[in-house]
This record gives C-alpha cells, sequence and structure tokens, in this order.
C-alpha cells in the first residue's frame, strides 16, 4: 500500500504519462482521467491501436512505439493485459507503473518492482491527484449537491 508521501512524490515528479487503453469516448474513464491530467499539466501520450488521435494528442498503438521518454505507465485494461504492458514498460524505461481503479496484478506488481520500477495498483491518478493536489471538485468528483450552507426550507 502506497503512503502519501509516496503518491504525492510520484505525482510531483513525474510528468509524462503513456496511458495504455485511453478511449476516444469522453465519457469513459480513462478519458475523463486522461482529460484532468493533462488539464492539470502533465503531458499525456495515448496508447490505443485502434486511434490515430485522443484528446488532440497522437495516438501509438504501444508502448514501445512511443519515440520519447515516458515517466508513468498508467493502464486501464483488464488485470490479465496487464503482464505484457509491464514487460513494455520496463523495456521502455518507465519509472512507475499504474494500474487503475480494479486493475491488480500482483505477479506484474512484482516483476515491476524487481526491475526497479515503482508501481502503484488499484488508484486512480486523477483521484489521487485531486485528494492530495486539491482539485478533488474539478471535473467530475463535485456535482454541487453538498453545502455547509444552512437550507431557507426545513425539511419537515
Amino acid at each position: 500500500m502506497e503512503d502519501i508521501q509516496t503518491l504525492r512524490r510520484i505525482l510531483a515528479e513525474n510528468k509524462t504519462i503513456a496511458i495504455v487503453g485511453l478511449s476516444d469516448k469522453w465519457h469513459r474513464p480513462s478519458n475523463f482521467a486522461a482529460k484532468y491530467l493533462k488539464d492539470h499539466g502533465y503531458k499525456i501520450i495515448p496508447v490505443n491501436p485502434g486511434q490515430k488521435e485522443i484528446l488532440g494528442e497522437k495516438c501509438y498503438p504501444s508502448l514501445l512505439d512511443i519515440p520519447e521518454k515516458v515517466d508513468v505507465v498508467d493502464i486501464f485494461r483488464k488485470p490479465a493485459d496487464v503482464p505484457p504492458i509491464v514487460d513494455d514498460a520496463i523495456k521502455i524505461g518507465a519509472r512507475v507503473v499504474w494500474m487503475q481503479i480494479g486493475v491488480i496484478n500482483e505477479e506484474a506488481a512484482k516483476k515491476a518492482r524487481d526491475a526497479g520500477l515503482e508501481v502503484v495498483m488499484n488508484r486512480c491518478m486523477k483521484i489521487e491527484h485531486a485528494r492530495l493536489f486539491g482539485g478533488i471538485n474539478f471535473i467530475g468528483v463535485h456535482r454541487g449537491f453538498l453545502s455547509s450552507k444552512r437550507s431557507k426550507w426545513l425539511p419537515y
């Protein structure tokens, strides 16, 4: 389990994120998270073999096709798909493998750690960034339903 200081450091030090499984559909969680990260100063690199461009960024079919240095490989794929993605993350010299909420693969995590990568599992980069850096109300969490102001009407 990653502590707050580790998550904060990873998010502060690593600015180039390859997002594996990024969808071009605006309502999908991967697209939502990528837009948030891009809007908060991160360079996102979409990895999806079925797309040419997502969120205005050139899309690559695999991690091995990315021509620049990647700090974090953010994985939006099912757990069974993670091992070859981790292998590619190791090959390209990524610093961190980040598996999104619901993506847990202990064997792949161990392989990444053994190769010197940091691993975050079962967490969302968007949610963790918002929680740790104060943007929890930005895009998708704050809905305006809760308020600290007293209601003018009583519920009874």
